[in-house]
């Protein structure tokens, strides 16, 4: 799969920088939405074979900056990149165990535990339906999914994801609006201390409104 939106990446940045007649605009846009994240975590201790789900949904605002190519028909290819990161979501919860025979080694205590898009980029392409101002939005993420907890015998790492966004836009003048739904690849980690037998799968989208202006 990262093959082909590899190559679908490199096509979209050819045919901008190859294109005959086009402008190049940079600008500034303002993000708000809402993302949903649907996890499972996994542990494997012998005391603990428990599997966990929740799903968690955010509301973020944001925004990010971008330089497009434009050409005489209004046929756009862009990227765009968001400085500031996106919370997915975070969450604890407090266990109590007393069935260890020594204190110290009871599965007691509060955990948390938070994750966030960093370096979020996008490539994009916006495709005019007729000369009314309305267009098509396709486009294809690339971030990294940071992770912050405070567990008894585990850690998570960072994992580098894609996703894909679809939406409808309306273009007047140097103003944009948009709406978009994003979908990211499957999350998945593993404890990288303590405890590596721990795992936690996870799914993510995002909805998102875009307002935006170039020069």
């Amino acid at each position: 799969m990262k093959k082909y939106i590899n190559v679908f990446v490199a096509t979209l940045f050819l045919t901008a920088f190859t294109t005959a007649k086009s402008e190049i605009s940079v600008g500034f846009g303002l993000i708000g939405g809402q993302t949903e994240i649907s996890g499972t975590e996994t542990e494997g201790t012998a005391a603990d074979t428990s599997t966990r789900s929740k799903t968690i949904k955010e509301t973020f605002v944001g925004g990010d900056i971008f330089i497009e190519s434009v050409n005489d028909s209004g046929l756009t290819f862009g990227l765009s990149y968001v400085p500031l990161d996106i919370e997915l979501g975070s969450g604890s919860r407090t266990d109590t165990s007393t069935g260890a025979d020594i204190a110290s080694e009871a599965d007691t205590g509060t955990r948390t535990a938070s994750a966030d898009l960093e370096n979020l980029f996008t490539v994009y392409t916006n495709v005019p339906f007729g000369t009314n101002g309305y267009y098509g939005l396709l486009g294809v993420h690339m971030t990294t999914v940071t992770t912050a907890e405070t567990l008894n015998n585990s850690t998570y790492g960072n994992e580098d994801i894609f996703g894909a966004q679809v939406g409808l836009g309306f273009k007047s003048g140097n103003f944009k609006t948009e709406v978009s739904y994003s979908d990211f690849e499957d999350i998945s980690l593993s404890s990288g201390a303590g405890d590596n037998s721990n795992s936690i799968t996870a799914d993510a989208d995002a909805m998102t409104l875009r307002l935006s202006y170039g020069f």
